[in-house]
């Protein structure tokens, strides 16, 4: 992909999301992963009522640059390059972000631990988990969600759970079946620490 095309990329994101928070001097940038149907966008969502964190959900921004979207690892690897860019411009700019994404392999997180370190910024990782028959009911619930903008299904989740490597930086775990709150508070009281 050509340069002006990935800047291209990066401004049609930037113009799809709207009106964001205000800049902070210390800008956190916290990264969930997981499996899709574990309740990653729940987690992004009830952290983003407690924090004033723009929440960058890869899903929806892939039908901004793809409408209908193929899943195709080129697709995939414009639309994430494109996330990068917005990333790295958008915590320079003081936002805090919360990127809600599988980002299941080690390679993938590398991307963005280098834009971390390079801003010397604070980050936090968070593995969104949940059982196996939790997921399933979840995924044939969201076939019939309209509202959903994640097109996995189980298919897709199996496909996925293979691919999940170890996170090699400190992180925090949340089980979406159980109770939320205590680790949202952890990462609460971590970002205004």
């Amino acid at each position: 992909m050509e340069h002006s095309q990935l800047v291209s990329d990066a401004e049609l994101l930037t113009q799809s999301l709207g009106q964001f928070s205000d800049a902070v001097a210390e800008p956190t940038f916290i990264i969930i992963s997981g499996l899709p149907g574990t309740g990653k966008s729940y987690f992004c969502n009830r952290l983003a009522e407690r924090l004033p964190f723009l929440i960058l959900e890869s899903d929806a921004l892939r039908k901004v640059l793809s409408p209908a979207p193929s899943y195709s690892s080129q697709e995939s690897s414009r639309l994430f390059r494109a996330v990068h860019l917005l990333i790295e411009r958008l915590l320079k700019k003081g936002v805090s972000l919360i990127l809600d994404a599988t980002n299941l392999s080690e390679r993938y997180r590398e991307h963005l631990y280098s834009i971390v370190d390079r801003l010397d910024i604070k980050l936090i990782l968070v593995r969104v988990e949940a059982p196996p028959e939790v997921v399933y009911e979840r995924l044939r619930a969201r076939r019939e969600n309209t509202e959903s903008k994640s097109d996995a299904d189980w298919e897709v989740y199996q496909r996925m759970k293979p691919s999940v490597q170890k996170i090699h930086r400190n992180y925090y775990a949340v089980d979406t079946s159980r109770d939320i709150t205590p680790v949202l508070d952890k990462i609460v009281r971590e970002v205004t620490r």
